[in-house]
């Protein structure tokens, strides 16, 4: 017979983790093939958005962007691209409230990438509370097509 000779054969406390590993393996390949995709947009066009005005006691900082690309803090101040960061930051250094918050208003005609790029200068230099404006979306008028 199968047993062996001595008599101190108990139950058996080995488990088989062959049939586990090759479950996680199975699972790792599986999210590792699915996780690219879940991050890819689907080309759809965005509605309009109606908003509300801006709310706040101090006044906000607005960065302009014209569809020539040129920014512009404020009304009619130009600041290079290159430049835009260190300027902010120094606005946002003499406020006196200490909040952090910008809000571009961009052309648009304007590239995407234009914007994406002022938004990561932003970042870059330690603005994160970015809004972005848009004017509201006019309404139909009710009998009127």
């Amino acid at each position: 017979m199968a047993f062996s000779g001595s008599g101190s054969d108990g139950p058996v406390a080995n488990i088989n983790v062959t049939p586990l590993v090759d479950v996680m393996l199975v699972l790792l390949i599986i999210f590792m093939v699915t996780a690219p995709m879940l991050q890819q947009g689907v080309e759809v066009n965005l509605p309009k958005a109606t908003t509300a005005p801006l709310q706040g006691d101090s006044e906000q900082v607005v960065l302009s962007i014209d569809k020539e690309g040129r920014a512009y803090l404020g009304k009619g101040n130009e600041v290079a691209l290159d430049e835009l960061g260190e300027k902010v930051r120094a606005v946002f250094a003499a406020r006196k409230d200490g909040e952090q918050k910008i809000y571009i208003q961009a052309d648009t005609e304007l590239d995407y990438g234009v914007v994406m790029e002022v938004m990561g200068q932003l970042h870059r230099s330690g603005i994160t509370q970015i809004g972005l404006i848009s004017d509201p979306v006019e309404s139909k008028k009710k009998g009127t097509k």
